[in-house]
């Protein structure tokens, strides 16, 4: 595989450096190959100090990290599949592959076979796609505890010599097409549609809306096919969450509303609410229109159970106070972010039979050119990830720059 190092890093709050690398492997080879690909946008890679410093900060996992950084924290910036750049010596190293998982993070920077000014579309760049695989293999070696069913499932079980498979994901009419797509190295070709599409600005009615067809030859082990990002018009649960600190307790509002074009059928769906570095729950008041709160006191945690499906309404309220110990509060669990003004509500549901963009595999289009008729099962849910809601009642940070006349 095209990969100029790989690393793997524990995320340890509390610490001097904030985490440490686990391990890390360079390759010399393919480094050279980087710098004649490369030219003059090559950035060499840093070592493991600077490096893991320079992750943390753009994962925001510093614990002295909490100040507003245009660069990194614009809502204007969005993160995609994974990648980042993360600034080495005034330049950026780019692309850099992280996923995070119990703790540790998998990180590989791949081979780019062409200048990085500008930055080439992903889905042209095959070393990510193979990082991708080494992470998730990574991950999977490491982590070998029991599987889920989600777990083992996106697998293909077939006979004989070097089958051959197509699958097709279809949008819905009015669907917003998909960008940024990787594929697994297992993939024998693609359409050049889809290579193009990341370069098409979203709005452009030429834009490729589909279907994506994905020909490859399956690997004998689980497999990622393919990660994509999509814009979609609305979040699907929309809310707002006010905190207001009165004396020696904390006032809450939260409002929540099922859009009306999601499909109201939850596996399950709660909203957390904490209240890190105040201490344990020793009083609370609360007014619920809809489902149960728990209260979890030495975690200073509000867990508000909505439940698996909104009202008819699609609209739900929480409000009360909340009073707190001291006693204890060096023992608290402490969130460098969820600090005074900052606070946050987080989602947690999963909708079956669902997705935001409409995206879909057919399982009546999958093709399989092997002997013998298999049997062919396909599934698709919406998992929330990090859904914040944040505080509608702290300062925002403000940028400004004086001005001479």
């Amino acid at each position: 595989m095209a990969q100029r190092a790989i690393w793997l890093v524990s995320h340890e709050p509390g610490t001097p450096h904030g985490g440490t690398v686990r391990f890390s492997r360079r390759y010399p080879t393919v480094e050279k190959r980087a710098k004649t690909f490369n030219g003059s946008s090559y950035v060499p890679l840093p070592e493991d100090e600077s490096f893991c410093k320079a992750l943390l900060f753009e994962l925001r996992l510093l614990d002295d990290d909490k100040d507003f950084v245009e660069s990194r924290d614009s809502c204007s910036r969005i993160s995609k599949a994974s990648v980042y750049g993360l600034p080495i010596g005034g330049r950026e190293l780019w692309p850099v592959l992280a996923l995070q998982k119990n703790g540790l993070i998998y990180v590989s920077v791949p081979l780019v076979e062409q200048t990085l000014s500008p930055y080439p579309p992903l889905i042209s760049i095959s070393g990510i796609s193979q990082a991708f695989d080494l992470l998730f293999g990574l991950i999977d070696f490491l982590d070998s505890g029991p599987k889920t069913e989600a777990d083992i499932s996106t697998k293909c079980d077939l006979e004989g010599v070097m089958p051959n498979v197509t699958v097709s994901l279809n949008l819905p009419t009015n669907g917003s097409p998909l960008q940024d797509i990787l594929v697994h190295p297992c993939v024998t070709s693609l359409d050049s549609a889809i290579l193009t599409s990341s370069s098409v600005d979203i709005m452009d009615d030429s834009a490729f809306s589909g279907p994506y067809k994905f020909p490859f030859t399956p690997p004998l082990e689980s497999f990622h096919l393919c990660y994509y990002t999509s814009q979609v018009p609305v979040p699907p649960i929309l809310g707002f969450y006010q905190l207001k600190e009165e004396d020696s307790q904390l006032k809450i509002t939260v409002h929540l509303k099922l859009h009306e074009s999601v499909k109201n059928c939850f596996e399950y769906c709660e909203a957390h609410i904490p209240f890190y570095n105040r201490g344990p729950i020793t009083h609370l008041e609360y007014k619920v229109s809809f489902g149960q709160i728990e209260v979890l006191r030495e975690k200073s945690l509000l867990i508000w159970v909505i439940g698996q499906k909104f009202p008819k309404s699609l609209e739900i309220n929480l409000s009360g106070t909340v009073n707190f110990s001291t006693m204890g509060h060096q023992k608290q669990p402490v969130d460098t972010i969820c600090i005074g003004g900052t606070a946050y509500v987080k989602l947690y549901f999963r909708i079956p039979d669902y997705t935001l963009t409409g995206c879909y595999a057919d399982q009546h289009s999958v093709q399989v050119f092997a002997s013998g008729k298999p049997k062919i099962t396909t599934y698709r849910e919406l998992i929330s990830s990090d859904y914040y809601i944040w505080n509608s009642k702290a300062p925002a940070p403000v940028a400004y720059r004086s001005l001479f006349l």
